[in-house]
């Protein structure tokens, strides 16, 4: 099976941040000086105030830049700092890999004043042609993982920010190329993507057979022709903010 010190230079090729969603997530931030990033993989959207970075996967920090945060292996749900030792702990995209969601934000809220978490709605997922047309499969697993409901419930008095996907998103998270539907068919952005990577390979594959064959004979463009209207879609990405 692969896993995520295999991926490790697919993410720091395809996941470059996007200036519209860093500028979210810095805004989250509320000028906190010190900021750690748990689960940050090779490092996107880690503000110039990261003092520290946690990854479990060394394949992913082996990726991270020199000029990165200095980044420790460990877990969300067992963070080696003391108390209160920073002002934000940030966790993007990563609280629905952690294998103890109580324990994981039980832990950010006991290092941290403020606490920062880019998750999504699955619900909302769900509708993305993507998943509804052709990987079903997807948001049958995500009603098991602990995304937006899991946040809420977890981080005290929280406020939930909608993060919108530009037509252009430079970040390739599962739902960046929602107006550009030929991206879905290389294969290295499935390594990209933890929602296609974690799939059974035989059911990504068919599903994105499935998505080729309808780019070659034009139903994807006849029926999600209003799509090329929008400069931005709602596919239920969320900024979760507490403290």
């Amino acid at each position: 099976m692969t896993t995520y010190n295999d991926v490790g230079p697919a993410y720091a090729s395809h996941r470059r941040p996007d200036p519209r969603w860093a500028a979210a997530i810095d805004g989250a931030l509320g000028g906190a000086r010190r900021v750690v990033n748990v689960g940050a993989g090779t490092g996107s959207y880690e503000p110039a105030a990261t003092a520290a970075a946690v990854e479990p996967a060394i394949g992913m920090i082996r990726e991270r830049p020199a000029s990165a945060a200095p980044c420790v292996q460990a877990v969300a749900e067992a963070l080696p700092f003391p108390d209160q030792s920073f002002d934000a702990a940030l966790a993007i995209l990563t609280t629905h890999h952690w294998t103890d969601a109580a324990a994981g934000y039980a832990e950010l809220r006991r290092i941290a004043a403020r606490q920062v978490v880019v998750t999504w709605d699955p619900a909302v997922f769900a509708r993305f042609w993507l998943v509804r047309d052709y990987l079903p499969e997807i948001a049958e697993r995500e009603r098991t993982l602990p995304t937006l409901d899991a946040a809420v419930a977890h981080l005290h008095d929280a406020t939930v920010i909608p993060l919108p996907v530009p037509a252009d998103c430079t970040d390739a998270v599962l739902g960046a190329h929602w107006q550009r539907p030929e991206a879905y068919l290389d294969p290295e952005r499935r390594l990209a993507s933890s929602g296609l990577m974690l799939l059974d390979p035989a059911v990504a594959d068919a599903g994105i057979q499935r998505l080729e064959a309808d780019l070659a004979s034009g139903e994807w463009h006849r029926r999600n022709a209003e799509l090329f209207d929008q400069s931005e879609v709602d596919l239920g990405y969320r900024v979760v903010v507490s403290g």
